[in-house]
């Protein structure tokens, strides 16, 4: 028995899975099924998502949501509010108003930067669990899971097959990589190259031997907007309200949930090599890897890469 595969363009990137199963045309079915529906919960590109009805009523209503929304946006603001952390869940208005990656991307003016910053806080998020509602307190704010969704939504399709009673899978949202068991057809590991910075599509630096486990990628080099001689990554600052200025240039998270690997990709995009190095080790089930902006590699203690350099 061979993979069957199927990609999709979803959410900004193409998404590609891959399973080992005697009915896997139909179970992808229902997986693109599962795709398109998580697409119109958590997206903020789309006015009519589920999401989005939460940012209209920003400053007037509680909305209540499908519970895993809910629980996206909890677990997004317990990660914003933690310490040190670069992760905001509240970046919308900056993120809308920036548009990297967009046709319409822009250089904001100071002014609009000073408003948009104004409207970026965590706290103001208010959560009712019992019965799954949400409110923002003040108008114009704007929750975005761009930093967290895709993990999440990786984490469910593994749950899904694993109950359909696949054993080998993989799933690709564009940076954001998820395995379930080995890969059976080659009987070993799976093998997840990480990509070179500065380098074509394909021209990898390191290859990580994954089982089970979750890779993600988060790097400057991915969206980036040119004007005026300058380029800006798509990155942002909740702070500063401008692309996150740093020396690293990729930032890699194994994780056994995908949705961890986003979050901390995220939480710690801004920190130094050491910063990242020392936050990471103290942490059970994650690992990290680096590459900073003049090639240099730095990795945690768990982890063995097949260095490519």
């Amino acid at each position: 028995m061979d993979f069957t595969s199927r990609s999709v363009h979803l959410m900004g990137t193409t998404i590609s899975i891959s399973i080992l199963h005697h009915q896997a045309d139909l179970l992808l079915d229902k997986v693109v099924h599962l795709l398109f529906l998580y697409e119109k919960r958590f997206s903020a590109n789309d006015d009519t998502s589920e999401l989005m009805k939460i940012n209209h009523q920003a400053g007037k209503n509680w909305v209540q949501v499908h519970p895993e929304l809910f629980e996206l946006i909890e677990l997004g603001k317990k990660h914003s509010l933690a310490r040190k952390s670069h992760l905001n869940i509240t970046i919308g208005p900056l993120v809308q108003t920036w548009r990297i990656g967009f046709p319409d991307a822009k250089i904001p003016s100071t002014e609009e930067i000073k408003h948009c910053l104004s409207l970026i806080n965590p706290t103001s998020i208010k959560l009712d669990a019992a019965s799954s509602s949400v409110f923002l307190a003040e108008k114009g704010m704007k929750i975005d899971l761009g930093a967290v969704a895709k993990g999440y939504i990786a984490d469910k399709v593994i749950e899904f097959v694993r109950n359909e009673g696949v054993t080998s899978a993989l799933i690709n949202l564009g940076g954001n990589v998820l395995t379930l068991g080995g890969n059976e057809v080659s009987k070993r590991s799976w093998r997840i190259g990480i990509q070179h910075p500065k380098l074509s599509r394909g021209h990898n630096v390191a290859i990580l031997p994954i089982v089970n486990q979750s890779v993600v990628t988060s790097g400057i080099y991915e969206r980036t907007l040119e004007k005026q001689g300058q380029s800006y990554h798509h990155i942002l600052d909740s702070k500063t309200g401008y692309p996150v200025e740093t020396d690293v240039a990729s930032l890699t998270i194994v994780s056994n949930r995908s949705v961890d690997g986003e979050i901390w990709t995220t939480r710690l995009f801004g920190e130094t090599p050491t910063s990242i190095l020392e936050q990471v080790e103290k942490e059970e089930e994650i690992e990290a890897l680096g590459i900073t902006k003049d090639d240099q590699l730095f990795y945690t203690s768990g982890l063995e890469p097949e260095l490519l350099f």
